[in-house]
């Protein structure tokens, strides 16, 4: 493990912010740090990167500070540079000799080519936000810690982020935090996800959505769906329904168990005809909203 922490806890005032987290962070991993808003995650990546004092516990990191690099969720930069001085100056304090190819080449992987030699003033949030994730990552950090670094992201932005943290994967490792469940799910293969400052699961991502969630399944039948739409619908075993192009159908069952026992005789009394019924994989953001309620 390149991070563990050992009965970590956080207090402000009477405000539990971290209670007893055992954090274990595979080297060479993307760890993706999730929870909703107040769960402790900027706190505990905080006292990670050694801006915040834990009120009890240990950490473990099996990696130098000068090797360790930390993205704040709002990176801001002295607005009369240049974006590649930006750059450039991150990598002659990090590691000076690192070549300077380098700068150019994370600027461009950023999406920043083009902007390269405007001053930072003029740079919209979604461009610093880029920004920053070159200026982290110029140095060649062993351990990086990103806070939520595609929040505020146009899509083309978002994808330009995630495909840079996924061409890290196995060359460093990277603690991955944000609340856009998706983008955690495709670029990371290891999650802890926090609720009130406890950590409530952390593992694999395939250990977390086999068997965690009740899948949705997808059925397919012949034209009309209106009768086994309804049908559905008013089936105590079905959540929801919805209608999926002119043939199909997702339901939501409160258990997998219950729609192999009932929706053959469900649907036999509509009068509909079935052409396939499949389940659906779990989405991290199923998973995540089970483990929320």
């Amino acid at each position: 493990m390149i991070i563990s922490t050992h009965h970590l806890r956080k207090e402000y005032g009477s405000t539990v912010a971290l209670d007893d987290v055992e954090l274990r962070v595979p080297i060479g991993s993307v760890y993706g740090l999730v929870g909703p808003n107040g769960a402790g995650k900027t706190t505990l990546l905080g006292i990670l990167a050694g801006l915040r004092q834990p009120t009890n516990g240990t950490i473990d990191i099996e990696a130098p500070w000068s090797k360790v690099a930390v993205l704040p969720d709002t990176p801001q930069f002295d607005p009369w540079l240049t974006g590649r001085e930006v750059v450039d100056l991150a990598r002659a304090l990090v590691d000076p000799s690192v070549p300077i190819q380098r700068v150019d080449a994370v600027v461009e992987q950023a999406g920043l080519a083009d902007a390269a030699h405007r001053t930072v003033g003029d740079y919209s949030r979604g461009m610093l936000q880029r920004l920053g994730v070159a200026a982290t990552v110029v140095g060649n950090p062993t351990l990086l810690m990103l806070d939520e670094p595609s929040s505020a992201l146009d899509p083309a932005g978002r994808r330009e982020v995630l495909d840079l943290v996924a061409r890290l994967r196995g060359e460093a490792t990277v603690i991955f935090s944000s609340h856009i469940l998706s983008d955690v799910q495709e670029v990371c293969d290891t999650v802890g996800i926090l609720r009130n400052g406890e950590l409530l699961f952390q593992g694999p991502i395939s250990d977390l959505l086999v068997g965690s969630a009740v899948p949705d399944f997808l059925l397919r039948v012949r034209p009309p769906v209106d009768d086994a739409f309804a049908s559905l619908r008013n089936a105590p075993w079905v959540r929801s329904v919805a209608r999926v192009g002119q043939d199909a159908l997702r339901i939501s069952v409160r258990s997998a168990e219950d729609a192999e026992r009932h929706l053959a005789e469900t649907l036999a009394g509509s009068g509909a005809r079935i052409v396939s019924f499949t389940p659906e994989a779990a989405t991290l953001e199923q998973v995540f909203l089970e483990l929320m309620s």
